[in-house]
């Protein structure tokens, strides 16, 4: 591979240095829409990531390693995105009225 893959490589460069569809099928299995997204023309591997919830770090080790045979299970795994927790509603919403009524 003559260029190597880091955070700013962008998408659409991705699914280029694979013609054969192996960085499409991983962005699937990342759970990535981006083979079909718009913004794969512009966005950088590290903003993908982040937008998708995936750990940055590990999902660019996962790319870099389609240069060889691809990542192994546990890298993959590494990359895979977390669960999020949610902020309760209700706790912005009272939050949101005290400030309203000058409250602290």
């Amino acid at each position: 591979m003559a260029q190597r893959i880091s955070g700013s490589t962008k998408i659409v460069e991705l699914i280029v240095m694979y013609p054969n569809g192996r960085a499409v099928e991983l962005m699937a299995r990342l759970g990535w829409p981006c083979g079909q997204c718009g913004a794969r023309q512009n966005e950088p591997l590290s903003l993908a990531a982040k937008r998708h919830g995936n750990p940055v770090h590990p999902t660019i080790a996962c790319f870099r390693a389609l240069e060889g045979d691809g990542p192994t299970t546990d890298e993959l795994a590494a990359a895979l995105p977390r669960p999020r927790r949610r902020a309760d509603p209700l706790v912005a919403w009272k939050a949101s009225a005290r400030r309203s009524a000058g409250l602290p």
